[in-house]
């Protein structure tokens, strides 16, 4: 009953999760940027499939693609792109310049720790308004324009924990969640961050899938032969 209701959760969030995912657009970073491989440590799914490690149960695999599943989560529930990463004209100035984020629509909602990590800065200024940045190993991830922190500096966070409401504080032309992601100091492209999070969270489904399909195929079996 237990893997029956993991199966329809996890089958109902990658609907879900897909369909919100998207609405960002992806556009080249302006910059150089990391290779795939440099992607972040903490929160890594395996390279290696559990299925072919000796030793491990079906339940034990399949628990293992859950925990990869929940080991990234998307800043947001629904994810819809105002303004995107890169050259754009300054709202307030009209004069071309580096959006060093991304902006995503926002009404109220509940902001998500996309990995595990440490709360390093939080704070206010008349730029970011209210502020939230957390370290993910060689990332930090800054969400800004909050209405209101749920976290407390050198805290640890979990994937999925809520750590922020959005808001329009700051110098805002109206409600909306700025994502910034810089990598050791550097800003990049967060679409780089969202499309790990969402490999790491397709892999997870695709190879739960499959245990399950398996397990459900070898029931099958064992009930032919024993009528």
């Amino acid at each position: 009953m237990k893997s029956l209701l993991i199966i329809f959760l996890l089958i109902q969030n990658s609907f879900f999760l897909q369909a919100q995912f998207y609405t960002v657009s992806k556009q080249p970073a302006s910059c150089k940027i990391q290779k795939q491989q440099d992607l972040p440590e903490v929160g890594e799914a395996s390279k290696d499939d559990s299925s072919t490690k000796v030793g491990k149960s079906k339940a034990e695999c399949m628990d293992e693609w859950v925990r990869q599943y929940l080991s990234v989560s998307y800043p947001m529930d629904r994810m819809v792109v105002n303004s995107s990463y890169g050259w754009r004209r300054d709202p307030f100035t009209g004069k071309q310049k580096l959006h060093n984020g991304i902006d995503f629509h926002a009404r109220s909602n509940e902001v998500y720790a996309m990995m595990g990590g440490e709360v390093i800065k939080m704070g206010y200024d008349k730029r970011s308004g209210n502020y939230v940045t957390i370290r993910h190993g060689n990332y930090t991830v800054s969400y800004c324009h909050l209405s209101k922190a749920m976290v407390r500096k050198n805290t640890v966070v979990k994937p999925g924990e809520v750590v922020a409401i959005t808001g329009t504080t700051g110098r805002s032309t109206g409600e909306h969640l700025h994502l910034s992601v810089r990598y050791k100091g550097k800003y990049i492209n967060p679409n780089i961050l969202l499309n790990f999070i969402k490999e790491v969270k397709d892999k997870a489904i695709a190879h739960y899938s499959s245990h399950v399909a398996h397990s459900q195929m070898g029931c099958c079996h064992s009930v032919e032969s024993y009528p």
